[in-house]
Order: C-alpha cells, then structure tokens, then sequence
C-alpha cells in the first residue's frame, strides 16, 4: 500500500558518555544516557497512539548504535535508518526526501527530546498539511521541535529549508519562517514546547514524568 503520511522521529542510541553530553556533570554518564532512553520512550508511546488512530508510517532515524540495536530498545514494529553524515539540516533534508522519494505525500519530522510533545499535536500537524503547505512546532530556544511538509511543497522547496540556517542558534526558526516567506509558501505554527538538553531544563522532564 502507499504511505501516504509518514512520522519520521530523530533520536540517538543511548550510550553512556555519549548521549546527551550537556547534562553529563549533573546526571553522570549513565543518567544522561538513561533520560535520552525515557524521553525517546516517551515520544515513541506518543507515535504510536498516533498510528492507532489514522493510517502513518513511522521511520526512526537514529545516531549512535545499529539497526539491530534499535530494534531491540524500541521494538520491531517501525522502520530504523540512521541520520547519516553532515550538520542536522542535510540528515533533516536526507529523511524527508526518502520519505516523498517512498511516496509519502505528506511527512511530518519532530525529535527526541521534547517532554511535552503529546498525540494530539502530532494529529494536528497532519491534519494541517491536508490544507497548508508547510506546519512547524516554534521550540523556545528559538528552533523548532517539529517540522511537517507536504509533497507539492516539498518539491518547490527542496533543499532551500535547510541551507545557509545558524543551527543551534535563537534564529533557527525565524530564518526558516523568512525562508517560507520567500518560497509563497503557507505555514501554521503549533504551540511553542521547550526542549531538555541543559540542566536547567530538567524540571520540564520531571513535570511530565510524574
């Protein structure tokens, strides 16, 4: 059958000393580790509700460890690729072109990493790309948590989204919005969530994991 909608989740392989390095000296080697495989349980529960409801396919793109490994943390049931080489806009680019190039004619890109990233949005991003180009989840350290597509724009845009963008930056999101602008391209923003990749930004984990 044709994947007509497909939910591509970014994460990486929970290996201590390597994931999650910024929260290392309040968590250690191992904790930080360990929330990288909370939070990425967390957003996958969240997908898979989501497949329960309408008719997606799911692909984990991943770093670190092996298709092998993945499968056996997370389970057999979705399809696991790695990121592949280059800064997070061409493995970004790379995923969602396998997606059309597989003939998905609407894809939906979000991370790892977001504790309050719920079911209902992840609907409402595919819900908006029936009537609107583009859907972008704004994060508040000025990037985004989520990035959504559909086929026609995406070949208007191609790699346009991802070139020439400060990321890991505060001007990620605004320099993708001004590159909508330019391509005519109509885009609806969901509500702003914040990430947890510094220390101080553990309580948003331990609200959502109560």
């Amino acid at each position: 059958m044709p994947v007509h909608e497909k939910l591509i989740v970014f994460t990486r392989y929970p290996q201590a000393g390597v994931t999650k390095t910024r929260l290392i000296p309040v968590l250690g080697p191992q904790g930080a580790a360990d929330l990288q495989r909370r939070m990425t349980a967390h957003v996958m529960t969240q997908a898979q509700s989501l497949a329960e409801r309408r008719a997606v396919r799911i692909e984990v793109r991943f770093e670190g460890g092996s298709e092998k490994r993945m499968q056996d943390w997370l389970g057999i049931p979705w399809d696991y690729r790695p990121q592949g080489g280059g800064n997070i806009g061409a493995r970004m680019h790379r995923a969602l072109a396998g997606a059309f190039r597989e003939g998905a004619e609407r894809g939906v890109l979000i991370g790892s990493d977001i504790p309050d990233i719920r079911t209902s949005l992840l609907q409402a991003a595919f819900d908006h790309l029936q009537a609107v180009d583009m859907v972008l989840g704004p994060a508040t350290d000025g990037g985004y948590y989520l990035i959504g597509i559909r086929r026609g724009a995406w070949h208007l845009a191609g790699t346009q989204l991802f070139d020439a963008v400060p990321w890991g930056t505060d001007r990620v999101l605004a320099v993708t919005r001004e590159k909508i602008d330019t391509l005519g391209l109509g885009v609806v923003l969901l509500e702003p969530l914040s990430d947890v990749d510094r220390p101080e930004d553990l309580p948003l984990w331990q609200r959502c994991d109560q």
